[in-house]
């Protein structure tokens, strides 16, 4: 009898269960991963634009820009110029995956063991999700900003409410707190908040405040997923988060006003620990996954077409256009992060000696799985690149540094093939993916709240490069539309 879980390319229910359990007994028993609760959800096309253009999540408050997203990207689709991603997955608890109704059972089974078991674990273990977001508490938290930003757009009309989004969406990026630590609540502390949370829900759907006068402000909002609140409410100089400092101290900004700010900025710090780990994330999915499918076809469980279709499937996933073809747009982070992966359990298995010089904590230990399962933990992009890119992945990824000096009147080539050029290259590397380093680093470093009320902020420049002109007015417009006052933003050499 056969043992397959599934032998044609439509896909039922009892089919996706089927394979979801044998996807789970290996991802769980085999492998050891640590997942939160899956939730499996299929959704058409049209959802998953929807999705897209509303950052990826499934409960977005409604701004103008989001629907603008979605009329680019679902005529990019209509017209063939781009297609849909195969899932989309929440960071929450339960873990949520969206998989697209149009795949094939071969590709559902690929974007489960991708999604509810490889970016699951990670999001469940890495030490940035967990310093910086809350699963458990994230779905509350976006409807909660869904109800209270519509409630403001009744009461306070909608162009209002679009002005305050429009200049914090600008300052998302300068809205995130790239070296605090966040305090650890304590059990009262995260009691009281789920007091708060069902307080507010009790007065969030009673409609009788929307008939007081004017004036009377929408319900309190309940706390919130990132628990910034435990920080004393000092002026701390310089402070990194432009966001928070004009929430906190703007003279003039109204209460409904600054929890918009305040929604704003948690979005972008639920995601910040996303843009740190864009390589090393989908290099764990993606590793999960061709471990997983390949267990299930030496175990009979999925016929040969299958394992060529997912093979098909992934080799597009991770291939990486060489710099002059017209497709190339920099390192696929698909392909980087997994060879990263394989490697790493090729240095664990099959050890050159080369490796051992470079790796001798990794090399020949047998332990791959609980290596991966370690450096998911524990690093992010940059930090990982530095640690882990093996010179044997530098050659196969024909990698070399260039050096481009202004004073200079051609390219060098600052690193090559050998010991001290491999170092180099692995470093230069890995300084690409600090996001502190691709953001503006722009900092409060003053206001004067006791006279004009000027706010005073710095703009730390990167190897001498100012902010692009034309932005920067526009940036500082918003700024001062928030601030309300006077806003002075200098640049400084770092």
């Amino acid at each position: 009898m056969s043992k397959l879980l599934f032998e044609e390319a439509e896909w039922d229910f009892a089919t996706l269960d089927r394979t979801f359990k044998a996807i789970e007994d290996i991802a769980l028993n085999d492998l050891k991963l640590d997942v939160y609760p899956n939730q499996v959800e299929i959704i058409s096309s049209e959802q998953m634009l929807d999705a897209y253009s509303s950052m990826g999540m499934p409960l977005m408050y409604n701004h103008w820009s989001f629907g603008k997203l979605f009329a680019r990207e679902d005529a990019m689709y209509r017209g063939g110029y781009s297609g849909l991603a195969y899932e989309i997955v929440i960071n929450s608890s339960p873990c949520i995956s969206y998989l697209l109704e149009e795949n094939t059972m071969t590709m559902q089974a690929l974007v489960i063991a991708h999604a509810a078991f490889g970016h699951n674990h990670f999001f469940k273990n890495n030490y940035l999700f967990k310093q910086w977001t809350n699963a458990e508490g994230i779905l509350d938290y976006l409807a909660f900003a869904k109800h209270y930003i519509s409630a403001c757009e009744e009461r306070y009309g909608r162009d209002e409410v679009e002005s305050v989004l429009d200049a914090a969406h600008a300052l998302m990026e300068q809205g995130v707190f790239r070296y605090r630590r966040p305090p650890k609540p304590t059990k009262e502390r995260i009691l009281e908040k789920r007091r708060l949370r069902a307080e507010y829900e009790a007065e969030a759907y009673n409609e009788l405040w929307r008939t007081l006068p004017a004036g009377i402000e929408p319900p309190h909002a309940p706390p919130t997923p990132v628990d910034e609140d435990a920080f004393d409410g000092d002026i701390k100089l310089p402070e990194e988060n432009l966001l928070y400092f004009i929430e906190k101290n703007a003279p003039d900004l109204r209460g409904w006003q600054r929890e918009i700010l305040r929604i704003v900025r948690n979005m972008a710090q639920y995601f910040y620990p996303q843009r740190q780990t864009k390589v090393m994330n989908e290099g764990c999915a993606t590793f999960v996954h061709y471990t997983i499918m390949n267990m299930m076809f030496d175990r009979g469980l999925i016929s040969e077409s299958a394992l060529l279709e997912f093979l098909h499937s992934h080799t597009s996933v991770v291939f990486q256009p060489e710099f002059d073809d017209r497709r190339y747009n920099g390192l696929n982070p698909y392909a980087l992060g997994y060879a990263m992966m394989d490697d790493i359990k090729r240095i664990c298995l099959n050890p050159t000696d080369e490796d051992r010089d470079w790796f001798p904590h990794l090399a020949g230990s047998g332990d791959w799985m609980g290596a991966l399962k370690d450096a998911w933990a524990n690093y992010r992009d940059e930090s990982f690149i530095e640690q882990y890119l093996s010179p044997k992945l530098i050659r196969d990824f024909r990698l070399f540094a260039l050096a481009d000096k202004a004073e200079d009147g051609a390219y060098h080539v600052a690193a090559i093939h050998n010991e001290q050029g491999y170092r180099r290259v692995r470093s230069l590397l890995a300084r690409q993916y600090d996001t502190g380093i691709a953001d503006a680093n722009i900092q409060v470093m003053g206001a004067d709240l006791k006279g004009d009320r000027t706010l005073f902020l710095e703009h730390k420049m990167h190897r001498g490069v100012p902010l692009h002109h034309a932005t920067k007015d526009q940036v500082v417009a918003h700024i001062e539309r928030l601030w309300g006052h006077e806003v002075v933003l200098e640049e400084v050499a770092e």
